[in-house]
């Protein structure tokens, strides 16, 4: 029963995603709109980590399969790809550097302020 429970909060956070994306004019595709949603909705407390876990760790862990279909997909499109090839290739590059320098600086960035605010705590710990 609790995972009908998870997959309904997960399923109604893509479905206000949906209605988002329906209302709003921004070309933002409803999948992101319901990323914001869900995080917003972690970030504030009103789902809990542990409300999604379960179906969470499910869906990491058939994530692969996901793009079976897609994959499958380009090889298909092998013709209409061709021609941008190296545009394409130079694309996925830059945006892998991109993401990845990204994840290296916040990662960086929140483990220093994790660091620092331990420093703070146990200054505040030795002066008691």
């Amino acid at each position: 029963m609790k995972y009908l429970i998870q997959i309904g909060i997960i399923t109604a956070i893509c479905f206000a995603g949906e209605i988002l994306s329906v209302l709003l004019p921004f070309p933002v595709p409803s999948g992101v709109y319901g990323l914001i949603l869900l995080f917003l909705l972690l970030c504030l407390g009103i789902i809990k980590p542990i409300q999604i876990q379960e179906i969470s760790d499910f869906f990491m862990s058939i994530l692969p399969i996901l793009f079976i279909s897609p994959s499958v997909k380009l090889m298909t499109s092998w013709e209409l790809i061709a021609d941008h090839l190296i545009a394409i290739l130079v694309l996925l590059f830059l945006s892998t550097v991109c993401v990845t320098a990204v994840t290296g600086l916040t990662a960086q960035a929140m483990l220093q302020r994790e660091a620092n605010s331990g420093d703070e705590l146990s200054k505040d710990g030795e002066g008691k």
